[in-house]
């Protein structure tokens, strides 16, 4: 049995005799943390103090967190909060043991590299999957970036950037014929779409995202010399506005964890906790494929030792496979002023085990600011009846912090170093130019002069060894082979992807 405490979510008000254990308080058990969760509610309500309650409590048991910034309030994690008389009346009210403002250990991230340290991961690693999903490319052209990977994989060309891509475009283009026959259709339109979908999105910033140092998941599970778990906070008050953008690289983040960790079962704790905030992101206009690779790896990350948990609006954000998984549930207000939102409330009800000493339907509609309704885990993974419970307050600031204060967080990481430089190595780009350059100086040749007797043939010996003939390569085919064999052996013997359509197992 752990002897870990568990996360204080917050005290029940509606029936606290039916915890008497705990004295009416609601926990998250840490070893049932992996089964996922949801907090929902609308605007204003709490759901983002809520979220940074958990995060320091995964944080203090040693649980590494992930959540997005959205709107610029969980960076306050970074810093110690200040005490005021309505938050020591919250502390009182739910007998909060040994509340102290204190900040967490905490890691900034941004795609941009502005208010964090920069998140990069190569195009071989994202895949074609993820990245017709960022450049919103229909199905025909998302064939093309299929065809346009393999044809990559095949040749051993590494993409790291998108120069690289744009190279492996004007391949195809001039392959065009002889890749469609062996590949499969390739038409100049969805070549040009696709070149266009990518002047789109470097316009947008992405292409701060592609390249390298890339990410390693083992700096988003790191822990303190304290043996509290680091909490990665990634700056998205401006990546929530791509919204594509922002869902296919936390969906590919969640794959890579998928992919790489190895199989653990249920430990006394999770690994890492995984908050996917604004969820209905990851689900609007995704085809019904995508949604099942989704559901398939929030159903089986759970063995990793991953925890998921969404935030969104209404519950119903989530689809119904998705939402049966997530056993940790957090339902602040709802306001039922439309047909939607009476929709959304019949679903909030109808996902809780019921109190029969709780209306959940209306008091979902009268919950207070920092209320909610709470369904937890307890013993033999079996959820509790629903209960309206005060939320506890988070020991650290509740709201934004300075420049100053950030910059501070960020001069103290432990890996600025490892990644607020960028590097540029050789990869598919400077080997097609290479290859393309080979080939001009070949036409360029001056014209062999007739061989005679005289001459003995050996102008031409030598140029057959340069250049090669029609049965034997020459040194300048043979260097090129060999460049891209050299980065073939960097990308792996074998390219291996996985559910997502990124690299299995990481990088080859």
């Amino acid at each position: 049995m752990s002897t870990l405490p568990p996360v204080l979510v917050g005290k029940a008000v509606t029936t606290p005799h039916a915890l008497p254990e705990t004295d009416g308080k609601v926990f998250l058990l840490p070893r049932l943390g992996n089964r996922h969760g949801l907090v929902a509610g609308a605007t204003g309500t709490g759901k983002t103090v809520t979220l940074m309650t958990l995060a320091e409590g995964f944080s203090r048991i040693g649980v590494p967190v992930f959540l997005a910034d959205v709107k610029g309030d969980v960076a306050g994690l970074a810093v110690p909060g200040t005490m005021n008389e309505k938050l020591q009346s919250r502390i009182d009210e739910i007998g909060v043991d040994g509340y102290t403002s204190e900040g967490s250990p905490t890691l900034f991230w941004d795609l941009f590299g502005k208010l964090g340290h920069p998140v990069r991961a190569t195009v071989t690693e994202i895949g074609p999957t993820l990245l017709s999903r960022m450049l919103e490319l229909n199905d025909t052209q998302s064939g093309v970036m299929d065809i346009l990977f393999k044809v990559a994989d095949d040749r051993g060309l590494l993409l790291l950037d998108l120069p690289d891509l744009r190279a492996m475009l004007n391949l195809l283009a001039a392959e065009r014929k002889t890749i469609s026959t062996e590949y499969g259709l390739v038409s100049s339109p969805s070549i040009g779409a696709i070149q266009r979908a990518l002047l789109r999105l470097q316009s947008d910033g992405g292409d701060h995202f592609f390249g390298e140092p890339a990410l390693e998941l083992s700096d988003l599970m790191r822990t303190n010399i304290d043996g509290r778990g680091m909490i990665s906070i990634l700056a998205s008050d401006s990546l929530i506005l791509k919204p594509r953008l922002y869902s296919s690289f936390l969906l590919w983040l969640l794959s890579q964890l998928f992919e790489q960790l190895p199989e653990v079962g249920d430990l006394d704790k999770p690994k890492l906790v995984f908050v996917f905030d604004e969820a209905h992101l990851l689900f609007n206009d995704a085809p019904p494929a995508l949604r099942q690779r989704v559901e398939q790896v929030v159903r089986l990350i759970r063995s990793k030792g991953v925890g998921v948990y969404f935030c969104s609006q209404f519950p119903d954000d989530v689809p119904d496979n998705i939402l049966g998984q997530l056993g940790n549930r957090v339902q602040h207000a709802l306001r039922a002023f439309t047909p939607r939102d009476q929709k959304a409330v019949r679903t909030a009800a109808e996902t809780f085990v019921a109190n029969p000493d709780l209306d959940v339907a209306k008091a979902i509609g009268g919950l207070g600011t920092g209320e909610a309704l709470v369904s937890t885990l307890q013993d033999k993974g079996v959820p509790m009846p629903v209960e309206r419970t005060l939320i506890a307050p988070p020991r650290c600031r509740m709201g934004s912090i300075t420049e100053a204060e950030r910059d501070q967080v960020r001069a103290g990481s432990p890996i600025g170093a490892k990644y607020d430089k960028r590097v540029d190595r050789e990869s598919a780009m400077e080997l097609l130019a290479r290859k393309a350059d080979a080939a001009a100086i070949e036409a360029n040749a001056p014209k062999a002069k007739p061989i005679t007797e005289e001459a003995g043939g050996f102008g031409q010996s030598i140029r057959d060894i340069v250049f090669g003939t029609k049965r034997r390569q020459g040194m300048v085919e043979t260097m090129a082979k060999q460049s891209a064999r050299t980065v073939g052996n960097q990308v792996g013997r074998q390219i291996l992807r996985g559910v997502m359509g990124g690299l299995f197992g990481g990088k080859k």
